[in-house]
C-alpha cells in the first residue's frame, strides 16, 4: 500500500469538467463492464463479486456477493433492486459526492447487479434534501435510456432493467433497509421484524437486494478487473478503497478514496492535513459516523482504518465517517448533542429505543449544564445495556454506543461534571 499515490476506482472521473454527462463517463471506458457482465451467465457475475471480498460500504459491512447469493433463482413474485442513497449518518458525505458527479457509475453497477440477482426493476432511495444530485441522477437515467442501456433489450442482450429515483422525506431511520422498503411502498419508514429478510419478502412481498452508493459503484471495477485484482487492494478481510469522509478538526476536512487498512494516522495527516495545531492536540476520533464509539488519542496511534482493526479498538468503522476532535472539545457537551439526535430521530416503534433516547438525551443535557447527580453515569451505563441489541433495527444501539463508548473513553470528564457542575476543558 503507498498511501502517497492512491488507487481511485470510485473517484476515478470526479476531477473532470461535467463528470456527470455520459458523454465523458464513455470516454472514462463507462458501460464496458457491464457488457463483460452480460456475457457471462449470473451466477458467474456473483462468484466475481464474492470473489473480490467487497463488504457494504453502507455501514454494516456484509460481504455483498454473499448478499446477492440469498436471492432466490425463482420467484413467483418479481425481484428487486434498490439503491439506498439515504446517506443519513452525521459526518458521513461521500454518497452524494457519487450521485452528483458520477451518476452513470451508479447506474452501471445497478444494471450488473440487477442482472445477477435477476430483477427487471430498480429504485435509488435518494434523500429528499439532495436536490442537484436527484436532478443528475434522474438527468443520467435519461441519458441511459436513449442509449438503450436501460429498458427493454438492454444492450442487445434480452436483458430488460428500468430504473427509477425515489425522493424519501429525510428520516435518519430509513437508513434501515427495511424501513427503505416502508418509505417506499408509500407507507411510514418503520423497520420491519426480521425475518423474514429482504432477499425473500422484500419490496412489494418480492426478493429485494439493497445496497449501498458506495457499494454498487465499485461492481463495474470489479468486473472489468476480475475480482481477483480487486481483492489484492486493501487487506484480508476489507478488500478494495474506501472513501472516507473526514471532518472536524482536521486541517483539510473531505473525501478521501484510500485503500483499506492505511492507518488512521496516515488517513489524516497525509490526505487530510493533519489535526488543527498538531497531532499533539489530538483528543480522539469518531471512526465510523457519530453511531460509533469514540477512540481516545492513544488507540489512534496504532488503529488502522478496516473492520477488524477499529473492532478491535472498540468501535467500528460504519460508514467511513472519520470526526476528528482536539482538546478543545468536552466530551459530554458533544456526546449530548449526538444523544439528542438519536433521540429525535426515533421512529418510537421499540420502547426501548423509543423511552431509553429520551432518557439519554434528558442525563447527558442535565450532566452538561452542571445538574450531575452521584449515580448518572451508572444510569447512563445502566441505560444502554438496556437499549442495545434490544430493538427492531440498529438505531438503538446507534445511540447507545457513542454514550457507552464516551464513557469507557472519557470516564474522568463524565466524573468531573458531577463533581464539579461544568467542564474540565473550561
Amino acid at each position: 500500500m503507498n498511501p502517497s499515490a492512491p488507487i481511485q476506482l470510485v473517484f476515478r472521473n470526479i476531477h473532470k469538467p461535467n463528470s456527470h454527462t455520459l458523454p465523458v463517463y464513455l470516454e472514462g471506458g463507462g458501460y464496458k463492464a457491464v457488457t463483460k457482465a452480460l456475457a457471462r451467465t449470473p451466477e458467474e457475475v456473483i462468484e466475481e463479486v464474492k470473489r473480490s471480498g467487497i463488504r457494504g460500504r453502507g455501514g454494516a459491512g456484509f460481504p455483498a456477493g454473499i448478499k446477492w447469493s440469498f436471492i432466490p433463482r425463482t420467484s413467483a413474485k418479481p425481484k428487486y433492486l434498490v439503491c439506498n442513497a439515504d446517506e443519513g449518518e452525521p459526518g458521513t458525505c461521500k454518497d452524494r459526492d457519487i450521485l452528483r458527479y458520477d451518476p452513470h457509475l451508479l447506474i452501471e453497477g445497478m444494471i450488473i447487479a440487477a442482472f445477477a440477482v435477476g430483477a427487471e426493476r430498480g429504485y435509488i432511495y435518494v434523500r429528499g434534501e439532495f436536490f442537484l444530485e436527484s436532478q443528475r441522477v434522474e438527468a443520467a437515467i435519461k441519458e441511459a435510456y436513449a442509449k438503450g442501456y436501460l429498458g427493454e433489450n438492454i444492450f442487445g442482450k434480452g436483458v430488460r432493467f428500468d430504473l427509477a429515483v425515489h425522493l424519501g422525506a429525510g428520516a435518519y431511520v430509513c437508513g434501515e433497509e427495511t424501513a427503505l422498503i416502508e418509505s417506499l411502498e408509500g407507507k411510514k419508514g418503520q423497520p420491519r421484524v426480521k425475518p423474514p429478510f429482504p432477499a425473500n419478502v422484500g419490496l412489494w412481498g418480492g426478493p429485494t437486494v439493497i445496497n449501498n452508493v458506495e457499494t454498487l459503484a465499485n461492481i463495474p471495477n470489479i468486473l472489468d478487473r476480475g475480482g481477483a485484482w480487486y481483492a489484492k487492494l486493501g487487506v484480508e478481510k476489507s478488500s478494495g478503497t474506501k472513501i472516507f469522509s473526514v471532518s472536524g478538526h482536521c486541517n483539510r476536512p473531505g473525501n478521501y478514496e484510500v485503500e483499506m487498512g492505511i492507518s488512521l494516522k496516515d488517513l489524516l495527516e497525509k490526505f487530510a492535513g493533519g489535526v488543527r495545531g498538531g497531532w499533539d492536540n489530538l483528543k480522539g476520533v469518531i471512526p465510523g459516523g457519530s453511531s460509533s464509539p469514540i477512540l481516545a488519542r492513544a488507540a489512534c496511534e496504532t488503529v488502522t482504518m478496516d473492520y477488524d482493526s477499529i473492532a478491535r479498538a472498540g468501535s467500528m468503522l460504519g460508514s467511513g465517517a472519520v470526526i476528528v476532535i482536539d482538546k478543545s472539545v468536552c466530551v459530554v457537551r458533544a456526546i449530548a448533542r449526538i444523544s439528542r439526535f438519536y433521540r429525535h430521530e426515533s421512529c418510537g416503534q421499540c420502547t426501548p429505543c423509543r423511552e431509553g433516547t429520551g432518557w439519554l438525551a434528558q442525563i447527558l443535557t442535565r450532566l452538561e449544564a452542571g445538574g450531575g447527580r452521584p449515580g448518572d453515569i451508572e444510569l447512563l451505563e445502566e441505560l444502554c445495556g438496556n437499549i442495545s441489541g434490544k430493538t427492531i433495527c440498529a438505531l438503538g444501539d446507534a445511540a447507545a454506543m457513542p454514550v457507552a463508548g464516551a464513557i469507557r473513553a472519557f470516564r474522568e470528564e463524565f466524573v468531573y461534571h458531577v463533581e464539579h457542575g461544568r467542564c474540565m476543558v473550561e
